[in-house]
């Protein structure tokens, strides 16, 4: 087989095992987050229901931990074993980004969540509240680190190439990126919503089967009411991030809008509602246009220029179009649709005026919920299709292409390790849902009481819980 045989073997690697991946430290991130807060709630008002939601939902987020930890070995092993050209270009800072993570957030995880699930009744109360926050902030941690090291990846900050190799001559610099602001809240913010849709619509669910409505229902209020405020803000992030790109990877840009000819001065570019965008014929097919609404979108002025495809040589576009342009839609639409269910629900819950009997009766509202478990992941996935897909021709923007990132493995070695990545998966995958069933048929044990206090002075001696 030739190169490229590899570099598309090892690519469609890289793409099973990050969409794999990305599935569980998104919901780690926001459940040991609302895990915090329901423990700070249940300390400040005594209020044993919250006590009983951190017992309930801790135990999602250990099954969430675990399978996250495994799945997210190959991710590190592969730029090894695939991607020798990228690791010895970019090693000097890409491997230390990775390093930190693991320095600072991962053992910071690993070492707390022992106690947090076990130490009730062992440690003082304080003491698991901050255990939890440690789980919470470990966990945002690697957000940060893993998004610094790929912002730097889209938008390459403060460095030089000396004998073929990355040289960082700032280091503030290269990760303060220009991406990584927005990179960084953009990811963490889809992250809390996507755990505060999975507990919203496993409450739902509940609230739907008429299963213990009086402990879901505070679930569904407490992510109803984050999400109300993280609806909007992500939907700012996402226009501010859009911005970003326009600036920084026009082609990008221009291949999520299926933009293909610059405006001329004076005048505004269109925006494509829908369009099915043709690389080989450089054109759309057909397109439903806004008149100037792009000029609007990408540069937030009225006539400002906005490049089109035609600037960039075919082999400097992003490849597989059509997947971009139309992965950016999914992506956006679902985000508008979880601000305006989020903000009806809250209505709802307005005009039912406390009384759970009246809100259980919208029933379809309900089901909503139970349908759009899903649809936080499909955006996550969706978004992270259009930032790496639409990064090519460039694995390091504008410095290292793809093509020259790529190990000289075999590529029968890398058929292999994909198909063994993919069996483990797999298995992983059926193991979370036979203990996630099995978890929700349980339900919450509404008889929990909280241990008895434990003084700092007597932490050693083990109480029952």
């Amino acid at each position: 087989m030739h190169l490229g045989d590899v570099l598309d073997l090892s690519r469609a690697q890289f793409a099973m095992t990050a969409i794999f991946h990305i599935l569980w430290p998104i919901l780690t991130i926001s459940l040991s987050a609302f895990l915090v807060l329901v423990e700070v709630l249940w300390l400040r008002t005594g209020n044993v229901g919250y006590y009983r939601h951190a017992r309930f939902w801790s135990k999602l987020l250990a099954l969430n931990f675990a399978v996250g930890v495994v799945s997210g070995i190959p991710m590190e092993f592969q730029f090894g074993t695939n991607w020798e050209g990228f690791s010895r270009y970019s090693g000097q800072f890409f491997g230390n980004i990775l390093g930190f993570e693991g320095a600072m957030a991962f053992m910071l995880e690993a070492g707390f969540i022992g106690v947090m699930l076990l130490g009730w009744g062992r440690v003082p109360r304080g003491v698991h509240l901050f255990a939890t926050s440690m789980v919470a902030l470990g966990s945002s941690i690697s957000a940060f680190w893993i998004m610094v090291a790929n912002s730097w990846m889209q938008t390459p900050a403060r460095v030089t190439v000396e004998n073929g190799k990355i040289i960082v001559t700032d280091y503030v610099a290269a990760i303060f990126n220009p991406d990584m602001v927005w990179g960084v809240t953009h990811m963490w913010v889809a992250a809390i919503e996507t755990g505060m849709f999975v507990i919203a619509g496993i409450s739902a669910w509940n609230l739907f089967k008429r299963r213990n409505p009086e402990f879901f229902v505070l679930s569904i209020k407490i992510a109803l009411l984050v999400l109300v405020f993280v609806a909007p803000i992500q939907i700012w992030l996402g226009d501010s991030s859009g911005g970003s790109v326009f600036a920084t990877q026009p082609a990008k840009g221009a291949a999520i809008e299926g933009h293909w000819t610059t405006n001329k001065p004076g005048t505004a570019a269109s925006w494509s509602r829908l369009a099915w965008p043709n690389q080989k014929e450089q054109r759309n097919d057909w397109s439903l246009e806004v008149p100037g609404m792009l000029s609007i979108l990408a540069t937030h002025t009225l006539n400002g220029e906005v490049k089109g495809l035609h600037d960039f040589a075919p082999a400097d576009q992003p490849p597989m179009l059509p997947l971009l342009y139309y992965a950016f839609r999914v992506m956006a639409g679902i985000g508008f649709a979880f601000m305006v269910l989020a903000f009806w629900t809250a209505y709802v819950l307005r005009k039912t005026r406390g009384s759970l009997e009246r809100f259980l009766a919208h029933r379809k509202l309900l089901l909503v919920w139970v349908l759009c478990i899903p649809l936080p992941y499909v955006a996550v996935e969706a978004g992270w299709i259009v930032r790496e897909v639409g990064r090519q021709p460039w694995v390091v923007y504008g410095l290292l292409r793809t093509k020259d990132a790529v190990s000289t493995a075999a590529a029968s070695s890398v058929t292999l390790r994909m198909a063994m990545f993919f069996a483990s998966y797999a298995v992983l995958l059926a193991t979370f849902f036979v203990l996630a069933r099995n978890w929700l048929r349980a339900g919450p044990d509404l008889t929990l009481n909280p241990p008895a206090a434990v003084k700092a002075s007597a932490a050693a001696t083990v109480t029952e819980y």
